[in-house]
Order: C-alpha cells, then structure tokens, then sequence
C-alpha cells in the first residue's frame, strides 16, 4: 500500500495548523502517531516522504528525523532502498505488549495513595465508550477504550509512565487495525471499564487491580488470537 502526493488532500493538510511558528521533528512524530493510532496509514502502508512533508509544510530533513522517532518507538520501520513503512506486528509483538501492560498498568493501580482518587479522565473515557456503542460506532469504541488505559496510566502523575503508555498503546493499535471485527473485540470491555472505575471510586484498590489483571489476560488471548486469524488469512498460516 503506497501514500503518495495524495496523502494532503483532507488529510494531514487539515494538521499543518497545529505545527504553528515552532515546527519542530517532535511535534511532526506527533502528528503522525495520532494517524498511525487513528488508523489513516494502516500497517503495511509505505509513507511518501514528498507527499507527507508537503502536506505538513516541513522539510525532508525534519520529516526524516520524526521518522526516526517514530522508528525507535516501533511504529514504523526503515527498509532499506524501498523507503518508510508503518510497521506490521508479529503474533509475539502483540503478546510483549499485554506483558508490558499487565507489569505497568497494574502496579499503576497498586501504587496508587489513598482515596479520593481523581477519577474525571476515567469517568469521561467510561462515558465515550458507551456512547460510541449506541451510535455503533466500534473504532470509536476502540479509541474510548485506548483513553481508558491512558487515564488509569495516569494517576500515577508520572510523566515517563505516560510517555512509555502512549508509545505501548499506539503500537497496540497497529495490531486493531488488522482485525476485521472491532465490535467483537472491543464490546465486552465496556462493562469492564465500568467495574474497574467503580472499584476505584469506593477506594477499593485490591479489587480493582484484580478486575484489571484478569481483563488484561482475557484481552491477550482474545487479541492475540483474532490478530492471528486476520493475520492468517491474508497470508497463510504460519508453522
């Protein structure tokens, strides 16, 4: 899949405002993480340097080193003398990735002081979620879902966890975008997010860290083998 001089016309044209007067490589990468995580350049999609640098109103040598950036954080990959492509997840990326979450997001939960905790960002993410599942909207879902973890992550109040989170939780979506059922793999968890909020509400720590080990889990097995299947069937099974 090849984004070309297309790639501006009511797409990252519409973000060339955000870059402001202080363009800069970092905020390039992140534009670019945020459609790589929307979706608008799908795994497997090469990235037209020209296209995207003109889109955006950068220079090559700007665009090359977000790129880089993006490189190191798994997102993309740099094949050499075919060009920049978002990266493809192997069945083991997916399974690393709940494993760096269980460590991180748990001991977030378990760290945390004693109640009141500051639950808007979770009560506000909850509220996404569900209504994205009235309108049907299950990509929405998926976004609402990503949100969730980002604000539990957060009650940390550490600025590194956030970072580390965001990249993890970016490159999980690499691995949503391949499924071909979002409703399927994003509805139960729905009711899930509520309970782990409402655990957190009545202060109830070791209960909410219990619901979110077991809700990691059964999200692993239930996104490593629906990413397995889709990854199957487009090339084969895999020995």
């Amino acid at each position: 899949m090849d984004v070309s001089e297309a790639v501006g016309a009511g797409g990252l044209a519409d973000d060339r405002a955000l870059l402001g007067r202080t363009s800069t490589a970092e905020r390039v990468a992140d534009i670019l993480r945020t459609r790589i995580a929307e979706g608008y350049f799908p795994p497997g999609t090469r990235l037209s340097e020209d296209g995207i640098a003109g889109a955006l109103g950068v220079s090559r040598n700007t665009l090359r080193e977000a790129f880089r950036l993006l490189t190191h954080e798994r997102l993309l990959v740099h094949e050499l003398n075919r060009g920049v492509f978002v990266r493809v997840l192997a069945v083991d990326d997916v399974d690393d990735i709940y494993r760096t979450r269980g460590l991180v997001e748990c001991a977030v939960v378990r760290g945390l002081g004693q109640p009141p905790f500051s639950l808007d960002g979770l009560v506000a993410t909850v509220a996404e979620g569900e209504a994205a599942a009235r309108a049907d909207d299950w990509r929405g879902v998926s976004t609402a879902n990503i949100h969730f973890h980002r604000e539990l992550v957060a009650l940390a109040g550490s600025a590194r966890t956030d970072e580390l989170m965001r990249s993890v939780l970016a490159e999980l979506r690499l691995a949503f975008h391949v499924v071909d059922d979002p409703r399927a793999l994003h509805e139960p968890y729905l009711v899930r997010n509520r309970e782990i909020l409402d655990a957190l509400r009545a202060g109830e720590r070791a209960t909410a860290e219990r619901l979110l080990a077991r809700y990691l889990d059964d999200s692993r097995a239930r996104v490593t083998a629906a990413y397995t299947r889709a990854v199957e069937a487009r090339t084969g099974p895999t020995d």
